[in-house]
């Protein structure tokens, strides 16, 4: 398939209107091995002139340093691009094994401040709320947020990992103009309530890891034996040891569909992600990361890639053979809290 400029669709009822795919920059900086920056920095630049325009960050990633990577990009290009940042993860430099999740007020108030001095910019386009405490009433978080919006550091606000029963409360709140959380062929969770909510608020989806962080594509069969012993998907259960070879024979009928289709199992995985928006009505963006150029033009070009019915029905048995859960630890996830 060859890639094309991208369609556009609103974030929210009044959020900003962005390609319907865009780009998850996490493992430019960490988690998925050693990154070539200048490779890296092309990836950008080739996802932008495809019409992408949607990136997304988190202070989390790399401790901070996946925001100052991406300062000189959003210097160059601030007018053209949705610019998505994420706080409640705390880390810290000094002790890189920490880790918090922080919803109380004076944090959101302090990490909205640290995100723009690292991003080199005066306002975040979309700011989420990236983990929720339980301990800490949702009304003050969200309340936090949107005092972030009137001082005019933040235009609009999202939610990560949220019930659809968390989203609707917070919507009462302030607006919410997207929700994220991992949605694709292996991880359908987010569709017992949250999607349902969403599209009832008119609030658009973000899908993180479309593609199952590459299992999906192909790219490894065995996270433990074909990835660098510094990848986190070597910790997730579903893909390694057995639970990895039974998910893998799972792929078949991806493989099978994408050569009908002359396309990749990366994008028959994508296609089927697009194709939520028309099955639940609601904006669907799904945020695949990557860190190679050639990789951003295949997945832009699996935006315009429709299954049909037949093909649908022959997916839709996959999420439930799964083996494996997606984190070694879910109790931070929406599913823990269903």
């Amino acid at each position: 398939m060859a890639a094309a400029r991208i369609d556009t669709v609103r974030l929210g009822t009044d959020g900003p209107q962005v390609g319907v795919q865009g780009l998850g920059c996490m493992g430019m900086s960490e988690f998925y091995g050693d990154t070539d920056e200048a490779a890296a920095r092309e990836t950008l630049e080739t996802a932008l002139g495809a019409g992408v325009t949607l990136f997304d960050t988190a202070d989390m990633y790399g401790i901070g340093a996946n925001e100052e990577f991406l300062a000189p990009f959003v210097a160059a290009h601030r007018d053209e691009i949705t610019l998505a940042t994420k706080f409640a993860n705390e880390r810290r430099r000094e002790d890189p094994t920490y880790r918090a999740i922080r919803n109380d007020p004076p944090y959101i108030r302090q990490a909205v401040d640290a995100s723009l001095r690292r991003l080199g910019v005066d306002v975040i386009d979309l700011y989420y709320m990236h983990r929720r405490d339980p301990r800490i009433p949702l009304a003050e978080s969200v309340g936090a947020m949107g005092e972030l919006v009137a001082a005019g550091k933040v235009r609009h606000l999202g939610l990560s990992e949220v019930t659809g029963a968390e989203l609707r409360e917070a919507h009462a709140v302030h607006p919410i103009a997207a929700v994220q959380s991992e949605w694709s062929l292996f991880s359908r969770d987010v569709e017992r309530s949250v999607v349902g909510a969403a599209a009832e608020l008119g609030v658009a989806f973000v899908p993180y890891s479309p593609l199952g962080r590459g299992f999906l594509t192909g790219s490894f069969q065995d996270a433990a034996s074909d990835l660098a012993a510094g990848d986190m998907r070597r910790n997730q259960p579903r893909f390694t040891g057995e639970n990895a070879r039974r998910n893998a024979d799972l792929l078949e009928p991806v493989r099978r569909i994408a050569k009908a289709h002359d396309a990749t199992p990366g994008q028959i995985a994508l296609a089927w992600v697009h194709s939520r928006a028309r099955v639940h009505g609601l904006p669907v963006v799904p945020i695949p990361g990557t860190r190679r150029a050639s990789r951003v033009l295949e997945n832009v070009a699996a935006a315009s890639l429709v299954l049909d019915d037949a093909e649908l029905a022959e997916l839709e048995p996959i999420a439930g053979q799964v083996v494996g859960d997606r984190y070694p630890d879910m109790s931070t996830t929406s599913a823990a809290r269903e």
